[in-house]
């Protein structure tokens, strides 16, 4: 059996055993010794995983590390386990800190039985790092997580060839958490960054926050357009036709024509972003639908072409053009950029609000 295949018939038994995993023993027994066994040691052979390893450090006598394991006979990973429910950002793990300082280990694990955080001595020799290199969810793993814990099986194990990329596998993980972060809650500087780049006008607290979320929304689309993209390598590379994957929606080029002719133009897309945006204090802004046209663009309250927001009359060369609605009527106004939408939030929100009584 393949060690993907291992490991998620270990994460499918832990899932069918929760209700019944309440401690850390339990959890010991349904997960974490699998999860050993899968990697290739035997769990049951105290010359390879030593259950309750003991060895005094300073003052501290009599104090255990769940498991130590040994690969080709020498003390290589010392294991800390904790219950099922348990949080491991939150958890001290001090014994695996003085253990890893006093023996020949060069890697550490603290594990919930689903999540496992290995550690090394990246920052400091002989010090445990605060930060693990990897983390591996038997709950949540692709296949570039199995390959990095291949490297730990029993087979395979060579500490040079971990070390060698624990350093920039670590640093890559933190960055994704960062960047994660970032697209849940965008910090200012990285608004003013952007908005630095696409916006002419002065950086006013009004902006910052009227782009705010457009940034966001554009960031989610850009990953959404990436994630499209590799699912269309994906299928190529298995003979299936492409098309079988629908092109997300444009960000950064005019689309295609459609059938009918339809193009819907980059300034289309940023023009009803900024509307979205600047109604999201007043209206679910999934309700808030773009649906265009050959002669405009149209915003449209429910995809309703009965409660119309405004219209954007872009397709002439030089000359753009906003259609605004009061009681369904429209009024256009000349605009000399999509930014000059922020001048008119008032009569956005009063059409909303019409809608909305």
């Amino acid at each position: 059996m393949e060690l993907s295949e291992k490991l998620s018939s270990i994460a499918r038994r832990g899932e069918d055993q929760i209700g019944h995993i309440q401690n850390e023993e339990s959890t010991k027994t349904a997960l974490v010794l699998p999860f050993i066994s899968a990697l290739g040691y035997d769990p049951f052979d105290t010359r390879e995983v030593i259950p309750e390893f003991t060895a005094d450090v300073g003052t501290k006598k009599g104090e255990k590390v769940d498991y130590a394991i040994r690969a080709d006979g020498n003390l290589s990973i010392l294991m800390e386990c904790k219950p099922l429910e348990t949080n491991l950002s939150n958890v001290q793990y001090s014994q695996l800190y003085r253990y890893f300082a006093c023996t020949d280990a060069k890697f550490a694990i603290l594990t919930n039985g689903f999540e496992y955080r290995f550690y090394s001595d990246l920052d400091s020799q002989n010090k445990l790092d605060t930060q693990p290199f990897f983390t591996f969810d038997l709950s949540d793993f692709n296949e570039q997580d199995i390959e990095e814990i291949r490297k730990f099986t029993k087979p395979n194990f060579d500490i040079d060839a971990i070390l060698s990329t624990a350093n920039r596998l670590k640093y890559t993980n933190l960055a994704k958490q960062e960047i994660s972060g970032v697209f849940q809650d965008i910090p200012e500087e990285f608004v003013k960054f952007i908005v630095s780049k696409i916006y002419e006008g002065r950086q006013t607290r009004q902006v910052i926050e009227d782009f705010t979320p457009i940034i966001k929304e554009a960031g989610k689309l850009y990953i959404k357009e990436q994630v499209a993209q590799r699912l269309r390598g994906a299928l190529a590379n298995n003979d299936i036709d492409s098309q079988a994957i629908p092109d997300p929606e444009p960000a950064s080029e005019a689309s295609q024509p459609d059938d009918d002719g339809i193009i819907t133009t980059q300034e289309e897309i940023d023009a009803y972003n900024i509307v979205r945006s600047i109604l999201a204090e007043d209206v679910d802004i999934s309700r808030v639908v773009m649906r265009d046209a050959k002669s405009y663009c149209a915003v449209l309250l429910d995809d309703n072409n009965r409660k119309p927001i405004c219209r954007f009359h872009f397709n002439a060369k030089s000359i753009k053009r906003v259609g605004f609605f009061n009681e369904k009527n429209e009024s256009r106004i000349e605009i000399q950029s999509v930014s000059d939408l922020f001048q008119y939030r008032e009569q956005l929100k009063a059409t909303i609000g019409e809608y909305m009584e």
